[in-house]
């Protein structure tokens, strides 16, 4: 089943955002570049594999700004201001500290957070990421 889509404040913006498991560790899921959380749910593999995440731990997902159920904004927002999206959906949720997964360009995000709020976090664990955002779409194009 589907967790119900929750949105966090942040700023002027809301951030959507779902919580599901029940295990004893904390996880926020930072996504790669597009992402949908509903969407996930769709897809048989990926709902199998947060299932399957979520019978470990208090797993919590959400868009980042400008994507899947987030608001819109008029351009590409920068790492603090994603920084303080993230942080307001761990303080919705009322996670004081978490494991942060980062995935494709959610990786430096929470690199970034990691840095910048390291009381905050348990672990950083980061796949199919990168430095730089820019370099990897430059590399694309070559």
């Amino acid at each position: 089943m589907q967790p119900d889509t929750r949105y966090a404040k942040s700023g002027d913006v809301h951030i959507a955002y779902q919580v599901f498991g029940e295990g004893s560790v904390n996880l926020v899921f930072a996504p790669p570049f597009v992402s949908n959380i509903e969407n996930y749910w769709d897809e048989p593999e990926f709902a199998r594999w947060l299932l399957r995440i979520g019978s470990y731990a208090r797993v919590v997902m959400f868009d980042k700004r400008g994507t899947g159920m987030s608001d819109r904004v008029a351009e590409v927002p920068g790492l603090d201001e994603r920084m303080d999206d993230l942080r307001a959906v761990m303080d919705a949720v009322g996670m004081e500290r978490a494991a942060l997964m980062g995935v494709s360009e959610g990786g430096p995000l929470t690199a970034l957070f990691a840095a910048t709020y390291p009381e905050r976090v348990d672990a950083l664990v980061l796949y199919g990421s990168f430095a730089r955002f820019a370099s990897w779409l430059l590399q694309m194009r070559h």
